[in-house]
């Protein structure tokens, strides 16, 4: 992948989906974007956790990004393993497509958003 490349291409386009859909991607001149954040896949070991998911969108998920128990992401401290780069700098999602269902209800600027920039000292 050449440097300049997009790791996440999905991500570029999520504020304008955020907008789309009415949801806040901005508040008091604070932007939410995922990529330049990660705040939520690095706040707890008990987040990413499988709920809704039906087997064939569990199957797709790498077994190396499971936990052992099944139970949901595998994670390094607080940190979800498919997280790469550096939280409040520039992040990537290695399953993006793929994540759990809990990862697709967290939105910018929403509620848990909010209480996992605050935990890594983000702006809000």
């Amino acid at each position: 992948m050449p440097p300049s490349a997009d790791p996440n291409p999905a991500a570029p386009g999520l504020i304008a989906l955020v907008a789309a859909e009415g949801f806040p991607s901005s508040r008091e001149g604070v932007l939410f974007d995922c990529q330049s954040c990660g705040a939520c896949c690095s706040y707890s070991a008990e987040w990413p956790r499988f709920s809704t998911e039906d087997d064939e969108q569990l199957d797709r998920i790498p077994q190396k990004y499971v936990a052992a128990n099944q139970s949901g992401m595998r994670c390094e401290g607080v940190r979800c393993s498919a997280l790469s780069g550096e939280v409040g700098k520039h992040t990537a999602c290695g399953i993006y497509e793929l994540r759990p269902d809990v990862c697709h209800a967290c939105m910018p600027g929403g509620d848990d958003c909010l209480m996992a920039r605050k935990a890594h000292g983000l702006p809000v």
